[in-house]
């Protein structure tokens, strides 16, 4: 059975079922400040198991994208060298939001599986919870008789907290679950190890493929539970895994999820993946097997969360993307000899496998391919510069033992493993101390794990049952009472209070927009609200301090010149989306946007640099939609089909409802939850700042609107009066200016043809201040040139000989600089290297640099150490 075919069966199934067939959310979560990814089918849901949103449907089912990259055997590092654990994997899932429970959930779990897939019931095992005295959580008796009904009782496992007590984290809701297992191994092997003794074993045949999860309680900031107004089911299949079964392989690799991929590597490559049905491979075979593992597998992972929106960066979700793909290029490079890119070739057989079920892989397919292309040739050179530093490092290591820290910072900076370290060290007869490196690693991530602790209370109640009500499209200001407080405690920001109001006029962050900010006011005292954000559908009012009487009536304000400035900037973004798509041509889609009071940003799908010519467009477009008077057409409640066929733009990785909210100025029309102007002549004027590239494929523009333009044209105003001042306040400014750029230039290869002349005046006189030091012509002096004119000096010194070693100091504008040359014949003769000389030179003029083995340079702030950086260059020497 294909893999589209099964996951086809299970969602038909729970339809027959009464269930609601809903689309896979986006990997990448833009709304919860808890998770950066959805790393479970649930995640999606979670406010209507927390009780603050009601759901579509009491039954829903859906295959959801998930990614996990750290936890139970979800470690980055570790996908790859097994069969069956991933980074990106998809989670089938049935839910009930207080509606059937265990007897159903079971019950239709078993029916799938061996009814509808026809599994072999001998193979399957199933777990329930064994009970926890000490949480007074008893021993799951309901599971227990419910499976008696299909299996025998010496196939039911009694599982502990640990394996058996779901938990969506250290706080919320939780319960007991079920698990159902297979054993996959041959009849011989069952015969001689029972599969029960397996179960939850670790063992690469006998795995989970589906958990039953009985959400009944609450786990509060103490520790202790509490039970849930309403019981839930939330169930989760292992799609990878249900197809290792159904299409009986024994692994999740040599299923067809992944063996287009895998064929596609070795038509690349020209070499061999062996199926997981081989059972002894040389150790050169299992590195290239592993390899091509670890790449189909992130490259997965990567492309959805690029077409869900994310971008790899040096930050939060996009450092994430960055990491798990570089991982992949490391074991191309390794273990593939792939020194080009080549990853980027899979996404079109990506898109083919998976376009049915996901479009959004297929509609951002050209996207994908040119975002992972640039990030592989970007590392490649990024790799080649951590291979030059590595043999850098060896060379000035004594004795065979590279310093692990040395080793670490390899991997930190050029994202070099621990593996291809000690492979090219290998290839020299040199190891690196892994105990040095390790004891770093933990460093670092006790350093990450302390820097983002947050300590979290439970909410504090005051109004039961209240659903909070956003008010803020039509107030700024709004009596209101506190429904609930608690303090959550974090190194980033220290103690904060998050405050929930009956209803408010606070915008939550969302949608690029920041949050608003303002006062809750009293009779007797005044709150600061300093942002305001929402979380499984509650918005989050945050305050330094609490009221001292929560109790009391208050009025929220919003701060209304910020939340002026920042509507001008976002109806200022529509209008420009719509002239970039008008200007440009319509493959123009917002890849990411940043509305707040003082700018916007906005980021957008294009294949080359924005001209001025068309970046003048662009501005004279918006301004001129400004200059008509657009009134502001808001329809608030709109079925999305409705509003996408009027024509509205919706965005990739936004997760709607089926009724939207659609914001129209003339022509442009799009989905919306943010604050706008009531008309485009509130905006003013509209200039473009800035326009740069973002990644392959994407543009980023920078704009300011209203005010902020004021400001804009009165510094360049004051700017230009400043350099009229300077040019003595001449009839033509340019002109003046024009002119003296001219007279600069002459002037300028005047003093570069001096410093020639002068350079070759002084090789004649240091010429006879060589002195021969262990056979080597060496030099080193300090010299009244500037930095090209050293270089230059260098240059011509090198022309008296084939064993030269100088170092020359200048210190132009008090700015000290070393300049190294070595012979080329010397460096290979003598294993000397210009680079590692002015590393070590330069901290004596507290500075550093490099370049090539034969000619570099390293710069500093202390001119006062030349003398000291001269004295040792000789020490290079006495070896």
């Amino acid at each position: 059975m294909k893999s589209q075919d099964i996951r086809k069966a299970y969602l038909q199934f729970f339809e027959s079922k009464g269930h609601l067939i809903v689309p896979s959310a986006p990997i990448v979560l833009k709304d919860d400040p808890t998770l950066m990814f959805n790393n479970s089918g649930m995640a999606q849901f979670k406010e209507y198991f927390l009780g603050n949103g009601t759901p579509k449907s009491l039954r829903i089912a859906d295959t959801q994208k998930c990614l996990r990259v750290s936890g139970k055997h979800n470690d980055l590092e570790d996908v790859g060298f097994d069969t069956y654990h991933h980074t990106m994997f998809e989670m089938l899932g049935n839910w009930s939001f207080g509606d059937y429970f265990k007897k159903e959930a079971l019950a239709w779990a078993w029916e799938f599986l061996t009814e509808v897939l026809k599994l072999d019931k001998d193979r399957l095992y199933v777990s329930v919870f064994e009970g926890n005295p000490a949480e007074n959580v008893p021993f799951d008796q309901e599971a227990w008789d419910i499976w008696t009904q299909y299996v025998a009782e010496d196939r039911i496992i009694l599982g502990n907290k640990k394996d058996n007590f779901w938990e969506m984290g250290d706080q919320g809701p939780c319960g007991p679950c079920s698990e159902i297992h297979i054993d996959l191994r041959t009849e011989a092997e069952r015969a001689a190890v029972s599969g029960r003794s397996l179960v939850n074993a670790d063992h690469p045949q006998v795995v989970e493929i589906w958990n039953n999860v009985f959400m009944e309680f609450n786990r509060k900031a103490d520790g202790s539970l509490e039970k849930l107004p309403a019981q839930h089911v939330d169930t989760g299949m292992g799609f990878e895994r249900l197809c290792m079964a159904m299409q009986q392989v024994t692994s999740n690799y040599d299923t067809d999820v992944f063996t287009p991929l895998i064929q596609k590597i070795e038509q690349i490559t020209g070499l061999h993946y062996t199926s997981n049905e081989v059972k002894s491979v040389s150790e050169e075979q299992n590195k290239t097997n592993i390899a091509i593992r670890v790449i189909v597998d992130h490259v997965r992972a990567v492309a959805f969360a690029i077409a869900d929106g994310q971008l790899p960066s040096n930050g939060g979700a996009g450092y994430v993307i960055r990491r798990i793909l570089r991982r992949a290029i490391r074991y191309g490079f390794t273990f593939l000899d792939t020194k080009e890119p080549f990853i980027y070739k899979l996404v079109e057989v990506l898109a083919q496998q998976m376009g049915e079920f996901f479009p959004e892989i297929k509609s951002q397919q050209q996207l994908v391919t040119n975002v992972i292309r640039e990030e592989e040739a970007s590392f490649l050179r990024t790799l080649d510069q951590g291979l030059q530093l590595l043999e850098q490092v060896a060379a000035q290591t004594k004795g065979s033992e590279v310093s692990g820290t040395k080793a670490f910072e390899l991997y930190d900076t050029f994202g070099f493993p621990k593996d291809l370290t000690a492979l090219i060290l290998k290839e020299r007869g040199m190891s690196f101390n892994e105990s040095e490196f390790d004891a770093a690693m933990q460093e670092q991530k006790n350093r990450s794990r302390a820097a983002s602790e947050v300590s979290t209370e439970d909410w504090s109640v005051l109004i039961p049952g209240n659903v909070e009500t956003f008010v803020g499209y039509d107030q700024v200001e709004n009596e209101v009472k506190i429904t609930r407080i608690r303090k959550v405690d974090s190194k980033k920001d220290g103690v904060l209070y998050q405050i929930v109001l009956d209803n408010t006029p606070f915008y939550p962050e969302g949608g690029g927009q920041v949050g608003d900010k303002g006062t809750l006011v009293s009779a007797n005292e005044v709150i600061d609200i300093i942002d305001t954000k929402k979380e499984n559908n509650l918005i989050l009012h945050f305050a330094k301090q609490l009221p001292e009487n929560v109790h009391a009536a208050f009025v929220a304000k919003v701060n209304v010149d910020l939340r002026t400035a920042t509507s001008k900037n976002h109806s200022a973004t529509h209008l420009m989306h719509q002239a970039l798509r008008s200007i440009l041509g319509t493959h123009v889609e917002q890849k990411g946007s940043l509305v707040n009071p003082t700018y916007l940003r906005f980021d957008f799908s294009h294949f080359s640099k924005v001209t001025e010519e068309e970046l003048k467009q662009v501005e004279d477009f918006v301004n001129a939609r400004i200059e008509e008077q657009l009134a502001l057409i808001e329809r608030r409640s709109i079925p999305i089909q409705q509003a996408l066929d009027e024509g509205a733009m919706a965005l990739f990785g936004e997760k709607y409802g089926d009724s939207v909210r659609a914001i129209k100025f003339g022509q442009s029309m799009e989905l919306c939850g943010g604050i706008h102007v009531q008309n485009t002549a509130e905006i003013w004027h509209f200039k473009i700042i800035s326009e740069g590239a973002v990644a392959a494929g994407i543009r980023r523009i920078e704009a300011i609107t209203a005010d902020a333009v004021k400001d804009f044209y009165a510094q360049q105003e004051q700017t230009l009066s400043e350099i009229a001042t300077v040019l003595k306040n001449p009839q033509d400014t340019l002109k003046a200016l024009l002119s003296l750029q001219e007279d600069h230039g002459k002037l300028k290869k005047q003093v570069e043809l001096l410093l020639k002349e002068k350079a070759k005046n002084l090789k004649g006189s240091l010429s006879s201040e060589l002195q021969e030091v262990n056979g080597v012509q060496f030099l080193a002096v300090q010299v009244d040139l500037n930095a090209e004119g050293a270089k230059d000096l260098a240059y011509e010194l090198g022309t008296l000989g084939t064993n030269l070693f100088i170092v020359l100091a200048t210190a132009e504008d008090d700015k000290p600089m070393l300049t190294c040359y070595i012979s080329k014949e010397l460096v290979a003769e003598k294993n000397l290297n210009a680079g590692t000389v002015v590393r070590e030179l330069g901290k004596y003029i507290q500075g550093g640099g490099g370049g090539q083995p034969f000619f570099a340079t390293a710069g500093g702030k202390n001119s006062a150490g030349i003398a000291d950086a001269l004295h040792h260059a000789k020490a290079f020497l006495n070896v």
